[in-house]
């Protein structure tokens, strides 16, 4: 096997342990355990997965605990810190509470005042700014029930905003993973999707429209330092596809999402963004729940006429 292979087969092997690990934070983890996982003798794996990380398997963990913390904090207003302490795998709230001011520099209550305040700053700020926020809050919104969903139909800036919030079964899919920036840069996202394609289409698994392509972001960019942040370019694919090598595979959870339909150019996925967590979510009912977001593409912006992606903007949401 050449080198570039063995070094792909380590890539995959590790994937499939943070895989893992982020969908069971709140387990705790044995060395045996997730060396099984990734198929390494218990003896080498710290070393291999912090030469593949950049981290030690304790402080890759840590880290993640500790982010996913700090988001449900700002976002779970009604949970208890020590509930959310132990939701993300610590096992009591003083080890939550020192490994939290050492990490962030200020306590998790602290953390959680500030960053709502900030959160409610940036709200008034913008409903100061744009004159539009008012007729959004007050008469623009058209909600419609269809099918056991949620529909929000919304005039902003004259054009018609669709939010649908409906539940969605899970999914399954095959994936190549980046980590480090990734903001605003096509070129990137266009390679990753061209190398899940050349693997796909091989394996009769596109057939478009039916497949669906998908960007999940596993960590927030307002947390996490931007050489570290995690994204994975995706296809659906059938349950138990069988994936090797760069190709990894894994679900988005079932459960209820916003989907927030846009039309936009590369510089406008911010925009975006910030629109549906600071201006719709507030104003919906609905709180993010623990399960990742992800864009849904649903057009080639070659096709559009105006070079535009068609998009859903897909948050995991619950009852305020």
């Amino acid at each position: 096997m050449s080198d570039n292979l063995l070094t792909i087969e380590y890539k995959s092997r590790i994937n499939k342990v943070i895989d893992y690990i982020e969908k069971n934070l709140a387990n705790e983890f044995s060395l045996e355990e997730l060396a099984n996982i990734a198929c390494f003798s218990k003896f080498h794996f710290h070393r291999i997965f912090f030469s593949m990380v950049g981290e030690t398997l304790f402080q890759f963990i840590q880290r993640l605990r500790l982010e996913k913390s700090a988001f449900l904090l700002t976002n779970l207003l009604d949970v208890s810190i020590t509930d959310i302490a132990y939701q993300c795998g610590f096992s009591n709230s003083s080890s939550f509470a020192k490994a939290f001011k050492e990490y962030f520099k200020i306590s998790a209550t602290e953390w959680r005042k500030t960053q709502s305040n900030l959160s409610k700053v940036n709200s008034n700020l913008s409903k100061t700014q744009s004159n539009y926020i008012k007729d959004f809050l007050l008469s623009s919104v058209y909600i419609e029930y269809k099918n056991n969903s949620t529909i929000w139909r919304i005039t902003m800036d004259n054009k018609n905003q669709i939010v649908e919030v409906k539940d969605l079964p899970e999914i399954s899919l095959a994936y190549v993973r980046h980590t480090g920036p990734y903001k605003g840069d096509a070129k990137l996202f266009e390679s990753l999707f061209q190398k899940l394609f050349k693997w796909a289409a091989p394996r009769n698994l596109i057939n478009f429209p039916e497949t669906k392509s998908i960007i999940i972001y596993h960590d927030n960019p307002e947390i996490t330092e931007e050489n570290k942040l995690r994204t994975s370019v995706c296809i659906t694919v059938p349950i138990k596809t069988e994936v090797s090598g760069e190709i990894g595979r894994m679900e988005i959870p079932a459960g209820k999402y916003a989907l927030a339909r846009f039309e936009l150019l590369t510089n406008e996925f911010q925009e975006a963004w910030n629109w549906v967590y600071g201006i719709w979510l507030p104003q919906s009912g609905y709180q993010p729940d623990d399960r990742p977001c992800f864009e849904m593409y649903l057009n080639d912006s070659k096709d559009h006429p105006q070079n535009k992606f068609v998009v859903d903007i897909c948050i995991p949401v619950k009852p305020l």
